[in-house]
């Protein structure tokens, strides 16, 4: 699932590429993509609307639309925003996306914006688990506020940070991920937050100290804004709207690399899945 450096890179990514730009039609391919309006609903408040703002929200991708609703997108695993860097030819000339030379008919588009200067915008998901939500400005702000602060927002400090972390006694890692606490990050910058401020994934928060809590904070801030400068990561379906993959694999220090050794201790790297079902990487000499 694209975490926060991914849909932070998406949303920058399309607002410099349309933003101040106005929908002209919106076709929806697959409406059980669709939450808060139905397609003709969706359809209708949509078309005639200037996208005035493209931003990221926990690992959501916002569209601040000039009639005051905005698009919130939920990629989850294979979603994806995806926009022309050509206007479309017309159909009868071979059309092809820009992005992945393919026939657009067969490229999982869920959902199409048509843009004034003639481009689609579009939203792609083979699985179809991610969401597209139409939400005006009450049900946008019921729903910010029900998430917890950004991590890389200078508001956040690390007392606040460590007091919040220290009222759970879940595991410090299950605890990281909830976006109530802290928002966008996901399994996969969990492990390395933790690995590189040496924190036992399983340990539960109200036993991280301040000063750890400190380090995990600093360390996420430090990770999250390398990966947006990579592009984020990207193992199999993520990519950017231009259609380019994220480096930030090859920086990865523990995700992934269960047995191999340690890069500090040289200890196998330890897995297990029993924290939210999710893959969980760490080493038993560093992190305790």
């Amino acid at each position: 699932m694209p975490e926060l450096p991914e849909t932070e890179t998406i949303a920058r990514a399309l607002d410099a590429r349309v933003r101040g730009t106005t929908i002209t039609a919106a076709i929806v391919a697959r409406a059980d993509i669709l939450r808060e309006a139905t397609a003709p609903a969706f359809t209708a408040q949509v078309t005639g609307a200037r996208i005035d703002r493209c931003w990221r929200r926990a690992k959501c991708v916002v569209l601040d639309l000039s009639s005051g609703d905005r698009i919130v997108v939920t990629p989850r695993f294979t979603g994806g925003l995806f926009v022309d860097a050509r206007p479309q030819r017309a159909a009868g000339e071979g059309a092809r996306t820009a992005i992945t030379g393919e026939d657009p008919t067969a490229d999982y588009t869920a959902l199409t914006l048509m843009l004034d200067d003639g481009r689609p915008l579009r939203y792609r998901d083979v699985r179809r688990l991610g969401t597209v939500a139409l939400m005006d400005p009450d049900r946008f702000a019921a729903w910010d506020a029900r998430i917890g602060p950004e991590p890389l927002d200078a508001d956040l400090t690390a007392h606040a940070f460590s007091v919040s972390i220290r009222a759970s006694r879940r595991a410090i890692k299950t605890v990281l991920m909830d976006q109530r606490v802290v928002a966008g990050v996901g399994n996969i910058y969990a492990n390395e937050a933790l690995w590189a401020a040496r924190v036992a994934p399983s340990r539960a928060g109200a036993r991280v100290t301040y000063a750890e809590g400190a380090a995990i904070l600093g360390e996420l801030r430090r990770l999250l804004t390398a990966s947006i400068a990579a592009g984020g990561t990207t193992f199999r379906d993520y990519r950017d709207p231009a259609g380019n993959r994220g480096s930030f694999a090859g920086q990865l220090q523990v995700y992934g690399r269960a047995e191999a050794p340690c890069l500090r201790c040289g200890t196998p790297i330890a897995t297990h899945h029993r924290l939210e079902r999710r893959a969980t990487f760490w080493c038993r000499e560093c992190q305790r």
